[in-house]
């Protein structure tokens, strides 16, 4: 798999203060690689200078040997998707106007003549195609996330990044929403999503990256990633790690049998 975003050094401060430090990553395309981490871990902001939203204090983010922010804002637009946190609109679009937005990088382009094709698919992707005609301001937050992730799958762009895109949905949809981005990568897309489910990060990754303190503590697999004692030192909770008997997939829990014996000071020493 050929590299589609390369981060080396990549580090970000704010008055003084280091939110990420040190991260040395490649996205692949063809990937689907999961960001973990606490509160405050830096994930957001990692996927924020992947992005080029951000300019970062040291090192640097390219995107097919090139950096980030020598492409001018329209051209960044054809080279990634990204899916914030937060879904507002100041204006009373419809959803079907909302995911057609994704396709403003590819107005006056050959790639103009797919628009149809791409909002269409996107709006089945995302199952909101019988939500089209409803104005985006009277949705509840789950069908806000999901028309959010139809216009970025519409971008149709070589990367594609998500932050937290499960975080407002209901379980059928959380499955859904990530099998259509493990089926985006299978196409060839580079997919990077923010995630604090760890057990999904487990099913629907091809690798993990755990963050913690604004560094790396770990990037690979997830078998190899999502280790207990890791996880419990990290969180400062006790985490229990195991294979579903039926499944054989990783599912990673709270311990909650051993809370009231944990020392969190204890676990990060």
């Amino acid at each position: 798999m050929s590299a589609a975003i390369e981060a080396r050094d990549l580090g970000f401060s704010v008055e003084g203060t280091t939110l990420l430090s040190g991260v040395d990553l490649d996205l692949h395309h063809g990937e689907l690689l999961a960001v973990v981490g606490p509160n405050g871990a830096g994930k957001s902001t990692l996927l924020g200078l992947l992005a080029g939203d951000l300019r970062p204090t040291t090192g640097t983010v390219r995107y097919a040997g090139r950096d980030a922010h020598a492409f001018a804002a329209a051209e960044l637009a054809r080279q990634r998707a990204v899916l914030l946190q937060e879904h507002r609109l100041s204006f009373p679009f419809t959803v079907i106007d909302v995911v057609r937005m994704g396709r403003a990088p590819w107005r006056g382009r050959p790639e103009e003549s797919d628009d149809d094709w791409a909002v269409g698919e996107a709006l089945d992707a995302a199952d909101v195609r019988h939500l089209a005609v409803r104005r985006f301001p009277t949705l509840s937050g789950g069908e806000k996330a999901r028309t959010s992730f139809a216009r970025s799958r519409a971008q149709a762009t070589p990367v594609l990044l998500l932050d937290e895109p499960t975080a407002a949905l209901d379980i059928r949809h959380q499955e859904q929403v990530l099998d259509q981005a493990r089926r985006t990568a299978a196409d060839g897309t580079a997919v990077l999503a923010v995630l604090h489910d760890l057990s999904l990060a487990a099913a629907y990754a091809d690798r993990v990256l755990l963050l913690g303190q604004g560094r790396v503590h770990g990037l690979g697999a997830p078998g190899d990633v999502l280790r207990a004692d890791t996880l419990t030192a990290l969180y400062q909770y006790p985490v229990d790690v195991f294979r579903h008997d039926r499944t054989g997939e990783l599912v990673v829990l709270p311990d909650r049998s051993a809370a009231t014996a944990f020392a969190p000071t204890e676990a990060l020493r």
